[in-house]
């Protein structure tokens, strides 16, 4: 299993569009790319602009071949891109135990 972990920074005042934005390209969109196995966004507290999402994939691959390399991508970006103040900050990581 990966983590990719997410790093976003959006335009101050529209956390609440973006909140509804966000739900929404991920269970329209990420929900059925090849590979996915759930997810979780935080909203910072003392940020609030910041969100940290995290994607669960099966491989590094079905993130960034199948999903990056999918119409699913360009539709993924349509409905979150216009919120971003920035380029998203985007790493993986590897189970090493699970409790």
């Amino acid at each position: 299993m990966i983590l990719e972990l997410v790093d976003i920074r959006i335009h101050p005042g529209q956390q609440d569009a973006f909140d509804v934005a966000v739900e929404k390209g991920l269970s329209t969109v990420i929900a059925k790319a090849k590979g996915f196995h759930g997810y979780k966004i935080n909203k910072g507290i003392e940020s609030p602009e910041r969100y940290v999402l995290m994607i669960y994939w099966d491989t590094l691959e079905n993130h960034t071949v199948d999903f990056r390399g999918s119409p699913a991508f360009a539709d993924w970006r349509a409905i979150v891109g216009p919120f971003f103040a920035g380029p998203p900050a985007v790493e993986h990581f590897n189970l090493l135990q699970k409790k």
